[in-house]
């Protein structure tokens, strides 16, 4: 990939003789270390056609769309054969947990993935999905998931956690799939419980990004998250982009094993995590990876340059002694020493003064953030809205690292 990347794509092949890099020098595993990294806004400032190999057309490969914090697209290119790899390496994860091909599969979605099952499957009835837009809102999602009532249900883990909960709320019991897949987003451990109480059965979260598609995923075992090495090679490195030792937290770096339309060789996102050398109960031989920790775009930045991910402040919220008042939340940092917290409570709760003073100085302890001359403000809302690619994020910086 590295020899095709060079000899084919103009922009690594300039990347790489910047770098002083020939594909000679690339021999081993260890070897990919020598590459400089790529970061996405990189990618996006360049010319499409500087980033697609000279051996195919533009106009005849398919196109998939990233929406970043921008919101201006990034776009990769795909030979249909790719995209046929991209789904059949989705599949495996699901397969894997015991979906069957007659399964009713529904997804809570974007509708931009509404045609990633072929018409072909859809008339087979083979591993074909129902979508449902994520963007429905939540009494209607409840009453199509209730009609199709799925065997297997999956979507954007923030989307099922909303749909739980109103399950929850309604005392329904209609819907019993045998598992639950979540996409897109890193929920916490107690939400993770949640679903699985609400619809009993068990949850898998799978892992990666549009550009690559899926990378890793969890097993019916979940001690970690299968790598899909075979795939999408995964390096976990420093600030220095020098690779980590087993068990520290580094950025993910993705080099494609199959993107030979668009290569992406050293890729990194801001996604973090840590390499796992445990060997997985169910026998499969897939390389294994734990403690996601959700985009660095999501992480907050204190005044010390200290990073804290998005799970300290849910975690820490979670401890808060009125969290059942708590509907749904939002953490937004606007400066390094200004966040606001946007809440939801439950319906009839009138204590706003009494309770905005309490989490206030919860955070402020659990997170000694008074120390570093960081103040919050909570603001109370009707509603928390989605984000514009249909997510529900949690926790968002406005802040650059």
């Amino acid at each position: 990939m590295v020899n095709y990347a060079y000899n084919s794509v103009p922009f690594y092949h300039e990347k790489f003789r910047e770098a002083n890099i020939l594909p000679s020098d690339i021999k081993t595993l260890e070897d990919l270390s020598k590459l400089p990294i790529v970061k996405k806004d990189e990618l996006r400032a360049e010319d499409p056609q500087r980033l697609i190999s000279v051996e195919f057309e533009p106009t005849k490969l398919k196109v998939v769309r990233t929406s970043g914090s921008t919101g201006k697209p990034f776009r990769v290119y795909l030979t249909s054969a790719e995209d046929d790899w991209r789904k059949a390496i989705y599949m495996r994860a699901n397969i894997s947990c015991g979906q069957k091909a007659r399964d009713r599969w529904v997804a809570i979605t974007a509708p931009h993935h509404f045609g990633d099952t072929t018409s072909l499957q859809q008339k087979l009835g083979i591993f074909a999905r129902v979508n449902i837009s994520v963007f429905s809102g939540v009494e209607n999602c409840v009453k199509l998931v209730g009609e199709a009532k799925p065997d297997v249900l999956d979507g954007y883990s923030g989307a099922l956690l909303l749909l739980a909960r109103e399950f929850h709320r309604r005392g329904l019991k209609a819907v019993s799939p045998r598992m639950v897949f979540g996409t897109a987003e890193l929920i916490d451990d107690a939400s993770v419980r949640f679903i699985e109480g609400v619809f009993d059965a068990p949850f898998y979260d799978q892992f990666g990004c549009v550009e690559v598609d899926r990378t890793a995923w969890q097993c019916p075992e979940k001690v970690g998250y299968h790598m899909d090495v075979d795939s999408v090679l995964m390096q976990f490195v420093d600030s220095e982009g020098d690779e980590v030792s087993s068990g520290e937290r580094g950025e993910i770096v993705y080099t494609s094993l199959f993107n030979y339309a668009m290569p992406l060789i050293r890729y990194a996102i801001g996604d973090v995590g840590q390499y796992q050398l445990d060997k997985c109960p169910c026998g499969r031989v897939l390389p294994l990876m734990k403690v996601l920790e959700g985009r660095k775009d999501s992480f907050i930045v204190l005044p010390n340059h200290r990073l804290l991910s998005p799970r300290a402040f849910t975690v820490a919220l979670s401890m808060f002694g009125r969290y059942n008042d708590i509907e749904e939340f939002r953490v937004v940092q606007r400066r390094l020493d200004y966040i606001e917290l946007f809440v939801k409570a439950r319906k009839g709760f009138e204590e706003h003064e009494v309770f905005e003073r309490e989490l206030k100085a919860h955070f402020q302890k659990m997170l000694d953030l008074d120390k570093l001359g960081v103040s919050i403000s909570v603001i109370f809302v009707n509603e928390i809205p989605l984000s514009k690619t249909g997510k529900l994020n949690a926790v968002i910086s406005e802040v650059n690292t």
